[in-house]
């Protein structure tokens, strides 16, 4: 399943599109944007920058008004959403209360816009969003609702390295996706496109260095987490993404003695213990090679054919079996 392809329009071909669309031959797609880190947060706003500037697409945003890092795919049922219009440059843009299949949900719905957009971009995640990870993912999450929706959707982040990476870096992750935005679009506008899937796509943390797009497929690549008793809620680290944990966040209000079991209210935060990275041919394994790896996913995650295997002939032997009585 694993290639290198290359799909990235010539200059030339940029400058055509964007005649024709300035002249009103041609109808500009609808991009809808969210994300998992809020609307406030650069990799957001440098992908609607890198969109409206472009002047390729209606760009619209529909994000959660605060960091929701980490939330998979939770949704909202007993509590009215709070959305609020926000100014960006370029785009129409609302912040939402709830999450971010919340977000992508409400965004669809005609509520908030006219129509529903042709391809929504959830992004760009701070951190890489990689292997079982994909499960935590709310960035992924974001994509995976426009999915549930019939809209083609895919899911963006950029491998964020504490001490390396810049904001900028965003920006240039934005560009370097460009040409698979606007190669999707091209498809959706033929009909060719795929609706069977979406995609998720991360960018390394070298991005001017990349070595190109890769497919891949997801790998099992995990982070081991495990708790850590605290004193006080703002101790421990701030999730960047799923595969990222932030552990230089000040722990100054944490000076009061380890609580004793006897109080009424113990705290525990997660904490990283270890990486568990075993797929040579994953998605994990070729983004740190330098790759921009591009993993179709669907709903879930199939089983394995050989496990299907195995359970179409233990089903029917379930009812025979003879348990003890208590």
């Amino acid at each position: 399943m694993v290639s290198i392809f290359s799909s990235i329009p010539t200059q030339r071909t940029k400058q055509t599109q964007i005649r024709k669309m300035e002249n009103g031959s041609e109808h500009k797609p609808t991009v809808m944007v969210t994300n998992d880190d809020g609307i406030d947060a650069p990799g957001l706003r440098s992908l609607v920058h890198v969109l409206v500037s472009s002047n390729l697409f209606n760009v619209l945003v529909c994000a959660p008004d605060s960091e929701k890092s980490a939330v998979s795919h939770s949704v909202s049922w007993q509590r009215a959403l709070s959305v609020k219009k926000v100014e960006i440059s370029g785009a129409t843009a609302f912040a939402v209360s709830g999450t971010p299949a919340d977000s992508t949900s409400i965004g669809l719905s005609k509520t908030l816009f006219p129509s529903v957009p042709d391809l929504v971009v959830s992004g760009i995640n701070m951190g890489s969003n990689c292997g079982y990870h994909i499960v935590y993912s709310g960035t992924v999450a974001g994509a995976r609702e426009a999915f549930f929706n019939g809209v083609p959707s895919v899911s963006l982040s950029y491998e964020w390295v504490r001490g390396k990476s810049e904001v900028d870096n965003f920006i240039l992750a934005a560009e370097a996706c460009m040409p698979i935005i606007t190669s999707i679009l091209a498809e959706i506008k033929n009909k060719t496109y795929r609706q069977n899937c979406f995609l998720n796509i991360d960018v390394p943390a070298d991005v001017s260095n990349h070595k190109g797009y890769r497919l891949t497929k997801q790998g099992k690549s995990v982070y081991n987490m495990g708790w850590k008793q605290v004193t006080s809620e703002a101790q421990g680290g701030r999730m960047l993404s799923t595969m990222t944990m932030d552990s230089s966040t000040s722990t100054e209000a944490c000076v009061q003695e380890r609580p004793s079991s006897t109080q009424e209210h113990l705290l525990f935060k997660r904490e990283v213990r270890g990486a568990q990275v075993d797929d040579e041919d994953g998605d994990y394994s070729f983004l740190q090679q330098g790759y921009i790896t591009v993993t179709p996913l669907s709903a879930l995650s199939p089983a394995a054919i050989d496990d299907v295997e195995f359970f179409k002939g233990w089903l029917p032997g379930v009812c025979d079996r003879v348990f003890p009585s208590s």
